[in-house]
């Protein structure tokens, strides 16, 4: 019995851990997903936000190779030279008129490539330092930009805060990589997410690169414990409502079972009551019948005697009479009317399982042993009756050793035509001179006890053309065997 609730609690705790894991395992991944989604967002935005730049840089020298230049030896200051205090990312503005020649060659080839391309093109770059040269060949006039990465990125637009945002930020070039946002170190474990993508300027060709790392820690632990503390409760709560249902199932077999008893025990009684009662009334009756043929032998006028016996026997027959109706009123009809096959290894469970709170409370684990299907010819109500009689009565023997020592088994079995159910305790045993007299009626060892218990499950059997039976074991404690015809389809 003990196992069978260890089971039930072993499927619920595994059902709540797996519902618990389910949900954890749906926030953490509903937490990820968000992440991700947030971290796709700021990606692009990112790369809008510096792509608007570069696009903003090839439009400025556009705008220079447009305007007529003044001469290098005008007294009007070069309207380039005003570009760095318009755009803090521009350090400063380089020209090459005709006739004149770069100050380096990288700046030489740069302003060779735009002229092929007919974009701009890329000068010197030092992506260490966060420095980079945008060169535009046009006529008369070629200009070059210095340009600032660090400057060149809209700090007030930006989507994240770059000293604390674990998304990670730079930009890459031909294997050189300028670090625009540190975020946080890649770890070993995790989630890795990574965008990258070109800025929109074929002539700044950097790659825009957005990493983010969630590790097991980012995850929401919080709200995860939380379903397992919920899922624990109302799993709780769900066990205790079906344990409670249990036991008012439980309570309600034992009020049907106790209100048959009741019914059965008043039977008995009443049957007993009347076997008593026969046996003095049969003695009143021959006894004055005899004095009245005393009386009827003396010559005396004893009239009125004999008058007064002839009423005292005519009372006595009334009373005689009123027992046997008694007696037939509470007799238990035959009941062999209402005998069919019944599982007995069934009821011995429902017997279980009613008595299953007085086994907790005495510390007994019954042991079911023997055949799997033993189908006998019974009365179910009656069969239940017995069944939960003989283990309460073993259970009650029980109290009267130490629990180290309590042990309750039941066997069933199938011998000659006949199914057995033995019920066997470790408790005292049955007293040598209590044996004989165990299924009388009215007699008992306990205080307080009417003796009607196992005289009326005897009875019972002996209705259904069985036998009840008591012994003591050889090891200690005592052993009922309830034998009852097996069913017809069961008999070998």
């Amino acid at each position: 019995m003990r196992q069978q609730a260890w089971q039930g609690l072993k499927w619920w705790v595994s059902g709540g851990v797996l519902l618990a894991l389910a949900g954890a395992v749906g926030l953490a991944r509903q937490s990820l997903d968000e992440q991700r989604a947030l971290f796709e967002t700021d990606a692009r935005i990112v790369h809008r936000l510096l792509s608007q730049q570069v696009v903003q840089h090839d439009a400025i020298l556009a705008t220079l190779a447009l305007l007529q230049p003044a001469p290098l030896d005008s007294p009007t200051t070069s309207p380039e030279q005003r570009l760095p205090a318009l755009y803090p990312q521009i350090l400063a503005v380089q020209r090459r008129d005709p006739d004149q020649a770069w100050p380096d060659a990288q700046l030489t080839r740069a302003e060779a490539a735009s002229h092929v391309q007919r974009r701009a093109a890329l000068g010197a770059t030092n992506l260490a330092n966060g420095r980079y040269q945008l060169v535009l060949s046009a006529t008369p006039t070629s200009y070059a930009l210095d340009l600032d990465m660090r400057a060149m990125v809209p700090w007030t637009e930006w989507p994240m805060e770059p000293q604390s945002s674990p998304v990670r930020v730079v930009l890459e070039q031909a294997g050189e990589r300028y670090v625009i946002q540190p975020g946080a170190q890649a770890s070993q474990t995790g989630w890795h997410w990574e965008a990258r993508k070109p800025l929109a300027s074929e002539s700044q060709s950097f790659d825009v690169v957005s990493t983010l790392t969630v590790g097991p820690g980012q995850l929401p632990w919080t709200r995860m414990l939380a379903w397992a503390l919920i899922v624990a409760a109302l799993l709780t709560a769900l066990r205790h409502l079906q344990r409670q249902r249990a036991a008012r199932r439980r309570a309600e077999e034992l009020l049907r079972l106790g209100q048959v008893a009741r019914l059965n025990t008043l039977g008995e009684l009443a049957a007993g009551m009347a076997h008593e009662l026969n046996q003095p009334l049969t003695a009143v009756l021959a006894n004055t019948q005899a004095a009245q043929r005393l009386l009827d032998d003396e010559p005396p006028e004893l009239a009125t005697a004999r008058g007064a016996m002839a009423q005292a026997v005519a009372q006595a027959r009334r009373a005689a009479e009123v027992v046997g109706r008694l007696r037939r009123a509470v007799e238990r009809p035959d009941a062999s009317g209402s005998l069919q096959a019944v599982n007995l290894n069934e009821a011995v469970k429902r017997a279980l399982y009613l008595l299953e709170p007085e086994c907790q409370r005495r510390g007994v684990t019954p042991v079911l042993d023997g055949a799997d299907a033993v189908t006998v010819q019974a009365d179910a109500v009656a069969l239940d009756q017995i069944v939960h009689n003989l283990i309460f009565n073993a259970l009650q023997a029980l109290e009267q050793v130490p629990p180290a020592q309590r042990s309750l088994t039941l066997t069933l079995g199938a011998h000659d035509g006949r199914g057995e159910l033995l019920v066997a305790d470790s408790g005292p045993g049955i007293a040598p001179e209590v044996l004989p007299r165990l299924f009388e009626p009215f007699f008992s060892t306990r205080d307080g006890g009417l003796g009607l218990g196992l005289s009326l499950c005897e009875t019972l059997a002996n209705g259904m053309g069985g036998s009840l039976g008591a012994a003591n074991r050889a090891l200690g404690g005592a052993v009922f065997s309830l034998k009852l015809p097996l069913s017809t389809g069961d008999r070998s």
